[in-house]
């Protein structure tokens, strides 16, 4: 069997707790996965490391690699640039792993123009009022940003039925072993596997040679 890793975007909802998510699951299975590390212009933050967090790189250092193609998205926020390096995402699915991309739809989208095989899976809470008290439960922002974040989500509703799979974040536990189930069935569907029906066809066309 191919031995490649598969690209995998994870969005979602701000409060689904695809950061949680994403964690666990690298704990849990941390030779199958690895986490896309972005580049990014701003500063690091007090106990960030480069090549950690982020790659820190300059203003100027980021136009060259968008100028080079050398990034498979980016965005600006406010004054900075964002974006997901090719060389580092293509080294780890060459080593075999399954590389996780958490960003938000429209980098999604434009990952999968670049590269059509990207597994896209949205993770949700149960309902929208879940939704609104986990992010009331976190108790760090006021609700002006609650409520801008649940306005947020209303748009980023639009753009769920173009991924492949919903996740439902209830139980954390669950929801762990139902994307790994998801990402490792993946491997498995037929045009990932081309060369080994390939080898197949020949191998049983061989046979059939000898026997008559």
């Amino acid at each position: 069997m191919d031995k490649k890793g598969i690209l995998i975007v994870v969005s979602g909802f701000s409060g689904s707790g695809k950061g949680t998510l994403m964690k666990e699951l690298l704990s849990r299975y941390p030779d199958t996965y690895a986490l896309s590390i972005s580049a990014t212009t701003r500063a690091p933050r007090e106990g960030e490391a480069d090549g950690r967090e982020y790659f820190f790189v300059t203003k100027d250092e980021f136009e060259k690699m968008i100028a080079k193609d050398e990034l498979i998205e980016y965005a600006r926020y406010v004054e900075n640039y964002y974006g997901t390096p090719r060389s580092y995402v293509e080294q780890k699915l060459n080593e075999g792993k399954d590389v996780i991309l958490e960003i938000e739809i429209q980098g999604a989208l434009k990952v999968k123009k670049s590269f059509p095989d990207t597994l896209l899976l949205f993770v949700t809470p149960p309902s929208a009022g879940e939704l609104k008290s986990r992010l009331v439960g976190r108790g760090t922002e006021t609700m002006d940003v609650i409520e801008s974040r649940m306005n947020r989500a209303c748009e980023e509703a639009e753009g769920m039925d173009r991924y492949d799979y919903l996740v439902i974040n209830d139980d954390l536990n669950a929801c762990v072993e139902e994307m790994h189930s998801i990402i490792q069935g993946e491997h498995r569907r037929s045009f990932r596997n081309q060369a080994f029906m390939k080898s197949m066809k020949e191998d049983l066309e061989r046979l059939k040679e000898q026997q008559s």
